[in-house]
């Protein structure tokens, strides 16, 4: 079956290839994930502001390194919009300032080469997995009856929503030909099965099964 060479349709294959995955990265269990079923107000404060200030760290570094023009000024621009995203989460509390760890994801980030690969992986997957994560901090905050914190969380949904489709439709600039968007996604693949390997260890390391429950 041949790889949707539109950025639409890509981004259809990725969440079609990935659907099981990115279905259980959006279920309710990713908040007992990622903060080790603290699910207070800081702790998953914390948690999104790690995500933000990592995946900034990777777009920085991507940045310095790359050798097409527009990939580097997205990468650029992804980061400087990820930056931002940090300042409106830590502005919801007081949190702790010091870089936080690559997680599995962005650790399989950072070893990516290839504009074509690093687009998809970082530009596509990336944010089809974040913006999952964070319909669930928008859902605590509801349920906290916390609306300032909620509407930030939908703003930064959003742009991460947008992200993807700019993604893809640079994605549409970089890829010559059929062999190139086969390349893209594979990468986005890949990235999706690292968070998704990284959140189902965690889960049933706590004794949590990842699957839903019927």
């Amino acid at each position: 079956m041949s790889v949707p060479t539109t950025p639409d349709g890509f981004v259809d294959a990725v969440r079609g290839a990935c659907g099981t995955e990115l279905d259980r990265l959006g279920s309710e269990k990713a908040l007992i994930a990622a903060t080790a079923a603290r699910l207070e107000r800081q702790q998953v404060l914390g948690s999104a502001l790690a995500a933000e200030r990592r995946a900034a760290e990777t777009f920085d570094a991507w940045a310095d390194d790359e050798t097409d023009d527009r990939a580097r000024e997205a990468f650029a621009a992804t980061a400087d919009r990820e930056r931002d995203h940090a300042d409106r989460v830590r502005a919801l509390g007081e949190l702790e300032a010091s870089p936080p760890d690559p997680d599995a994801l962005h650790e399989h980030l950072r070893g990516v080469e290839g504009s074509v690969e690093r687009v998809a992986a970082g530009l596509v997957a990336r944010p089809l997995v974040a913006s999952r994560s964070l319909l669930q901090v928008v859902n605590f905050f509801v349920n906290e009856a916390d609306t300032a914190a909620a509407d930030t969380f939908r703003s930064l949904r959003s742009d991460t929503d947008d992200t993807v489709a700019d993604g893809a439709a640079l994605l549409e600039a970089l890829c010559a030909e059929e062999a190139d968007w086969e390349r893209a996604l594979s990468a986005a693949e890949d990235a999706v099965a690292v968070a998704y390997r990284e959140y189902a260890d965690t889960l049933e390391g706590m004794g949590v099964d990842p699957k839903p429950v019927c």
